[in-house]
């Protein structure tokens, strides 16, 4: 759904509040049981990570601590700096992208790496066509689809052209979000993420093409066309064993306050200011099903996890997650009726900045045989800060459960990384693979007898 300008927002859409200009409410809860976030599970428990000969330059030029399921190992695969999204070809090699350097890796189970493809635009979000003869890749300016045979990318051609990027003459170098992720469903359409230009960029929404969006490619081609839209920055995009499509979206920065009351130990009401403390928890990160005309609000509406809305230390809940209007951009639903938009079906802790997502269908052992996996790259603006970790999600009836935690670890209790995952894999020997693109590295997570 696209949506006007601002002051003609205000007449033209039918999301639109008719009336009041108040703060939200704060008298509706939402609505299910509490969860605790990122559910580590009992049987995590810390590993040395194995660092093959050659290997062992910083931040490996000391033991690094992995925190896995019991019996679980992690060792590095390979070294590639600036390491992102990755996927598994049909012939059993994993590539991984590396928009730094303009090319797509292909790595075997032993870590031996030859260059794939060169001299791209950014290669970010790579995909295969469900009959696995034709690789798609991401880059920042449009997506690409070559032939695949006998471990082979042949005859590129441009499917989806013209996507915004900073070489875009309007944005004159400026944005913030420029890598694009990629997807195919069980038809045959593309989907490709275009991220937002910013934290707070309205505009984006009235672009052509809109940017904050999932573009939607039709099996029999022809140009993309908006299939969801008010999505900040989708970098997780993937199909589901059931051929829905979900994002992973990182939320916006320095969120202003919604209610109108006293926030915590204020004396006065703290609405439309910038508290630290509220900053830290709000708003939560969608990890959303999408659908035709989908609409996640950026940046007039923001996930609110809070199962006592607007009070200081609520319990937070990440499951079916209400919007709640901007006191910034969208004061008492002016611009977007946030109450009338689907809750998010699942969602991350603020600032987890989401990035590569996967899922997995009868590969790993239970509890894991089937759900989602997010690369969580871990935040700059939350005070102590999120830390990075591999997600789980299991699948349950066409949907997601609770976020649980598959490895962690890689930040201390002084916030200190030696490590931030980009993207997680199930490889077809039953073990995970982790793109590392702070330690330059591609772990393999592998079960008990993997």
């Amino acid at each position: 759904m696209r949506i006007a300008p601002w002051l003609a927002a205000l007449v033209t859409l039918p999301l639109l509040a008719a009336c009041g200009t108040g703060p939200n409410p704060v008298t509706n809860a939402l609505s299910g049981a509490e969860a605790p976030v990122a559910a580590a599970g009992a049987d995590l428990v810390p590993v040395t990570v194995s660092v093959p000969p050659g290997a062992a330059t910083a931040p490996f030029d000391e033991p690094r601590e992995a925190l896995v399921p019991a019996g679980w190992t992690v060792s590095v695969l390979a070294r590639v700096p600036n390491a992102r999204l990755a996927v598994w070809t049909p012939d059993g090699e994993l590539l991984v992208s590396v928009p730094d350097d303009g090319r797509v890796l292909a790595l075997s189970r032993t870590g031996e790496q030859r260059p794939l493809l060169d001299g791209l635009t950014q290669p970010h979000g790579l995909a295969f066509s469900p009959d696995g003869g034709t690789l798609y890749v991401a880059e920042s300016n449009q997506v690409s689809a070559y032939a695949w045979a006998r471990g082979a990318a042949t005859g590129r051609r441009v499917v989806v052209p013209g996507l915004p990027d900073a070489n875009s003459p309007d944005l004159r170098g400026a944005y913030g979000h420029e890598l694009k992720s990629v997807t195919v469903g069980p038809d045959g359409a593309v989907y490709v993420s275009v991220g937002s230009t910013g934290n707070i960029s309205v505009a984006d929404r009235d672009a052509t093409p809109p940017r904050a969006s999932i573009l939607r490619m039709p099996p029999t081609g022809g140009p993309a066309a908006p299939f969801a839209t008010g999505v900040r920055n989708g970098t997780g995009l993937a199909t589901a064993p059931d051929g829905s499509v979900w994002t992973a979206v990182n939320g916006r920065d320095n969120v202003p306050y919604p209610y109108d009351r006293p926030y915590g130990d204020a004396g006065a009401s703290s609405f439309g200011k910038v508290v630290d403390a509220y900053v830290t928890d709000h708003p939560a990160e969608p990890l959303a099903r999408l659908t035709p005309g989908r609409e996640l609000g950026w940046p007039f509406c923001n996930p609110d996890p809070d199962t006592d809305p607007g009070v200081a230390g609520s319990a937070q809940d990440f499951t079916d997650v209400g919007l709640v209007a901007d006191a910034e951009l969208n004061p008492g639903g002016r611009a977007m009726d946030c109450a009338a938009l689907a809750p998010v079906e699942q969602s991350f802790p603020a600032h987890s900045a989401p990035l590569g997502l996967s899922f997995t269908d009868g590969v790993l052992p239970a509890p894991y045989a089937a759900g989602a996996l997010a690369g969580v790259h871990g935040s700059w603006n939350a005070d102590p800060p999120r830390a990075p970790e591999v997600s789980f999600f299991p699948w349950r009836d066409g949907g997601l459960g609770a976020q649980q935690t598959l490895v962690g670890g890689f930040q201390d209790p002084s916030g200190a990384r030696w490590g931030r995952p980009v993207a997680a894999v199930a490889g077809p020997d039953g073990a995970v693979y982790v793109t590392d693109d702070d330690a330059g590295a591609v772990y393999r997570v592998a079960p008990p007898g993997r």
